[in-house]
């Protein structure tokens, strides 16, 4: 299935691209200060290729939602943001591996990604790596979390996999000990982007994206239904998170120009 998306700054405007209609649907907290062109100088960009495969397209939509999360002009960007989808099979995971990815070939800062969907871990197979020794281990311990990191594709690119399977991984997720990780993440890496479950009210994501400067949202071409979307976002803006963004991916079939024009 094609893996094409595009990103949108206001849902309600992209109603006619979803099996059921999701007007009146608005994204209030994406920033007006983020455009797709950038007044600012872009950070250096790291010539070694992707290891991960991406068509042309893709590719330059991720481009763009990196610029708009972490380097948009009139503030400091974003330092640690969750990734989450509105249900299960959006593809999550493979737009967070996508985005640490391309950000670390985007910045000389140190990137890490967390793997927190702890019942259905998908980023350490998006690497090709082993889901080994990750985050469920170092929630069960206070030791330094360097020690449960793995390096990727590129020296500045990190991956904490989800770890070793438990039966308590809703009450890890909701622990005092995430809580004081996601601030040793922090200090340790100049970047931190969580892969994490998909959103349900009352959830863990919910707890752990207010600790994040915002959520990227994935919904789903011809899938992601206009309830489940909006009580997302009404989930966020209750719980006083900042949604950075939105991603429609698996999209088959082409975007107006005139709406394109104002993502």
């Amino acid at each position: 299935m094609s893996k094409n998306f595009e990103l949108m700054q206001n849902l309600g405007k992209e109603r006619d691209m979803f099996q059921t209609s999701i007007e009146s649907l608005s994204v209030a907290a994406a920033p007006a200060a983020v455009t797709a062109s950038m007044a600012e100088p872009k950070p250096p960009v790291d010539l070694k290729p992707l290891a991960l495969k991406m068509e042309d397209g893709q590719r330059d939509e991720i481009f763009k939602l990196v610029q708009r999360v972490f380097f948009a002009p009139g503030h400091d960007g974003s330092r640690l943001v969750v990734v989450s989808a509105t249900e299960a099979g959006n593809g999550g995971s493979w737009i967070c591996a996508r985005m640490g990815e391309v950000l670390a070939s985007q910045t000389s800062g140190t990137v890490c990604l967390v793997d927190a969907n702890l019942r259905s871990p998908g980023l350490h197979a998006q690497f090709e790596v082993p889901n080994h020794y990750g985050l469920s281990d170092c929630l069960q311990t206070y030791e330094p979390v360097r020690g449960f990191v793995t390096q990727l594709s590129r020296s500045n690119l990190w991956l904490m996999s989800c770890g070793s399977e438990t039966q308590k991984s809703h009450a890890l997720l909701g622990s005092e000990r995430m809580r004081s990780l996601l601030p040793e993440l922090q200090r340790e890496f100049d970047y931190v982007l969580v892969d994490a479950p998909p959103m349900r009210p009352g959830d863990d994501t919910i707890a752990l994206s207010r600790y994040a400067e915002g959520v990227v949202l994935v919904l789903r071409a011809n899938s992601s239904r206009r309830e489940t979307a909006k009580q997302a976002v009404h989930d966020l803006a209750v719980a006083n998170v900042r949604l950075l963004g939105a991603v429609l991916n698996h999209r088959t079939f082409p975007v107006p120009e005139k709406i394109y024009k104002k993502l």
